[in-house]
């Protein structure tokens, strides 16, 4: 499983997920409200189902190795 769920995209999933799942567990909300937990899930894992199906990635391009292709010339 590698990650797609960036720093930012991460932060707004927990929240979101925490925000629902404290709202439903104190019954402002119905029991939709659990749904929450999988946002909260999918930011602490860093991996999103969907986006691999979608294309989609929040993560930033991994930074390339100097070293490397200096070792290549």
């Amino acid at each position: 499983m590698k990650a797609n769920v960036g720093t930012i995209d991460r932060a707004l999933r927990v929240s979101v997920g925490l925000i629902l799942v404290l709202l439903a567990a104190l019954g402002y909300i119905g029991m939709w409200g659990w749904i929450g937990v999988v946002p909260i899930a999918t930011g602490l894992f860093r991996f999103c189902p969907l986006y691999p199906l979608l294309g989609i990635s929040t993560c930033p391009a991994p930074k390339e190795d100097l070293h490397f292709h200096e070792k290549q010339k």
